[in-house]
């Protein structure tokens, strides 16, 4: 695997919501201030959603006291903690930039009143611990086949030493007894 890919994969969240264009969330999102941290939420329609990987982001509008205010999220963001649906809307386009010129309950998507709010969240990578123990115990039963092939190579040498050993004590008395006859 390529090293920055390597490394991109590591930031992955494990599990991102499945949200789509047109749906009411509430992000969850962690705020810095000096030396305190706390949790802001952020409720508003899904207007876009752009890029893949570890730069995908999308986009959340609300009307807050007539002024409307977007926010763009990294759903891979550690200062992201959740991302609740809160109404799932029905649409027919992939970028709802429409909605900034509209006021009201026109600036709304309506709703899919049959959609399921429960949503299940879309797994990006699986942790996968075990691969390192099969490969361990692969190799070591590697080590023993080679060992004990080894061993047997050893044995089957000694083997024929001995075989060439007493072949040429037999034929030193085979000499032996010539000289003495």
């Amino acid at each position: 695997m390529d090293i920055i890919k390597s490394i991109e994969h590591e930031q992955l969240k494990s599990k991102i919501p499945n949200i789509k264009i047109g749906d009411t969330v509430r992000v969850h999102q962690r705020i810095k201030e000096g030396n305190r941290e706390r949790i802001q939420v952020f409720e508003g329609i899904v207007i876009k959603k752009q890029n893949g990987g570890l730069n995908e982001t999308f986009t959340v509008r609300r009307v807050a006291y007539g002024v409307g205010v977007e926010k763009t999220f990294l759903v891979h963001s550690p200062l992201v903690e959740k991302v609740e649906l809160v109404r799932v809307g029905k649409v027919r386009r992939a970028k709802l930039y429409y909605l900034r010129d509209r006021i009201g309950k026109a600036a709304k998507t309506k709703e899919n009143i049959g959609a399921n709010l429960n949503r299940d969240d879309i797994v990006v990578k699986e942790e996968i611990p075990e691969t390192t123990e099969v490969e361990e115990v692969a190799t070591e039963e590697v080590v023993e086949n080679v060992e004990t092939a080894e061993v047997e190579e050893v044995k089957e040498e000694k083997v024929e030493e001995k075989k060439e050993e007493a072949k040429v004590e037999e034929k030193a008395e085979k000499k032996e007894d010539k000289k003495d006859e």
